[in-house]
């Protein structure tokens, strides 16, 4: 018995009453961090007059222009007498490429008639069938009911996209159960605060850092404690989380700096320049910090639960000695997140890296250009923060966690909730194997 109790003492590595002094720390700091944000948000909350002003100089067509729909009932390749005139080849990328389609009109003053309009590229080479509906433009008329000048302005793709985005729940919500529907409804909360938010709040002028490292901290506030349950590790997690985001803040602040990067790529710059007061370059800071609150949130939970799961499983370990295990689970981490951002980064600019790869010019040149070097920036900027956030994340997490964990410490309303869906799917008698001698 002596034994024991001298070995528990040494397991604990603090006394209870120094435990609880930094878990008031803690919740604390974590209690400032959300007043400030709460602060920030009534300080930054976005000028709606403004927004609206900046709206109404923003004509994407003409006015007078209607954007009537329709169903595509008669399908041809080859568009005699149009652009093509049947010269297009059929490989991907050739932009003579044409339909002719019959379109019936679905709304609109001309509801019920049937056109015949030509699809050119890209429409042309999208795999369209008939039944699909088009969004069309149609130009001023200058005679009530026209239809000179109809033209595809794009493929209505609604139905398709709800029906992946049902396919998606499902598949989260079948697998996570309680903890995927969660998952759900905070990323329905990310998107919301993006719209309600970070977005107008650039567009009537607020600056890029401010509003980066506000609407990312009331995000992950809600997104955290939502999809895995108000408790110490969870709590651990968000400490990191902020670290991260408040880091990441600053160093794109600085390589956007010191790179002179512009913010502004495309027409679509060009043209928002043109009409608003937005800030680019902190529209280019806060686009840094937001692309990077996915993969940081995801190695803080990681790093959290390591230290939680080392205890579990060994209890004797020291505070030092969990953090030196959860540090290998962090390096491998590491290792396979920077290039899960770099991959990432890649795919979205794509064809950018295509169009720069054909250029013939130096790479230093290449990396130069506005386009390449903001993901450049991008990466490496989200890379440094969430490397720099696994060790304080870590070392937060060794220093909260008790002394003793009974197996895995959850939330216990999310498990007196939790769907138990896999008691319905049959399970095979489990088969007990016979004891083997030693």
């Amino acid at each position: 018995m002596a034994h024991a109790h001298s070995h528990s003492h040494g397991r604990g590595d603090r006394t209870p009453k120094a435990g609880r002094t930094l878990r008031a720390v803690v919740a604390g700091v974590l209690i400032a961090a959300a007043l400030a944000t709460a602060a920030g948000l009534a300080l930054l909350w976005p000028d709606h007059a403004k927004v609206a002003t900046a709206s109404s100089k923003i004509e994407f067509a003409p006015k007078g222009t209607t954007f009537p729909t329709g169903k595509i009932v008669a399908l041809q390749n080859g568009c005699p007498g149009y652009f093509s005139s049947g010269a297009a080849t059929t490989a991907p990328g050739d932009t003579r490429a044409c339909q002719l389609a019959g379109v019936q009109l679905l709304d609109g003053k001309n509801q019920g008639r049937t056109v015949t309009i030509p699809v050119l590229w890209p429409y042309a080479s999208a795999g369209l069938h008939v039944g699909d509906r088009l969004e069309l433009v149609l130009p001023p008329q200058s005679t009530p009911g026209g239809t000179q000048g109809l033209t595809v302005n794009g493929v209505i793709r609604d139905q398709a996209l709800w029906a992946w985005a049902i396919v998606f729940a499902i598949v989260v919500v079948a697998v996570g159960l309680l903890r995927g529907l969660m998952a759900l409804v905070s990323l329905a909360f990310s998107g919301f605060m993006l719209v309600a938010f970070v977005l107008p709040a650039l567009v009537s002028g607020q600056p890029g850092l401010p509003v980066a490292v506000v609407g990312g901290s009331a995000i992950m506030f809600v997104v955290l404690y939502l999809a895995h349950g108000p408790s110490v590790r969870t709590s651990v997690a968000l400490l990191g989380t902020l670290f991260g985001i408040v880091l990441t803040a600053g160093i794109a602040q600085l390589a956007v700096t010191t790179t002179h990067l512009t913010g502004v790529t495309g027409d679509v710059g060009g043209m928002l320049a043109g009409t608003t007061q937005i800030d680019f370059r902190g529209v280019l800071t806060c686009a840094i910090v937001i692309a990077g609150l996915g993969v940081l949130n995801d190695v803080t939970v990681t790093q959290a639960s390591s230290v939680w799961e080392l205890r579990a499983a060994s209890p004797a370990l020291t505070r030092r000695q969990l953090f030196a295990r959860a540090m290998r689970i962090g390096r491998d981490h590491i290792a396979s997140t920077i290039y899960t951002i770099a991959f990432a980064y890649a795919g979205a600019a794509m064809v950018v890296l295509i169009v720069l790869y054909l250029y013939d010019r130096s790479t230093l040149s290449l990396l130069s250009q506005e386009d390449l070097a903001a993901e450049v920036v991008r990466t490496l900027c989200s890379g440094i923060g969430l490397v720099l956030a696994v060790p304080v994340t870590t070392a937060i997490a060794a220093a909260l966690v008790p002394a003793e964990v009974v197996g895995a410490e959850e939330n216990r309303l999310l498990d007196a909730l939790k769907l138990r869906w896999y008691s319905f799917v049959p399970r095979a008698a489990a088969v007990e194997e016979p004891s083997r001698p030693y």
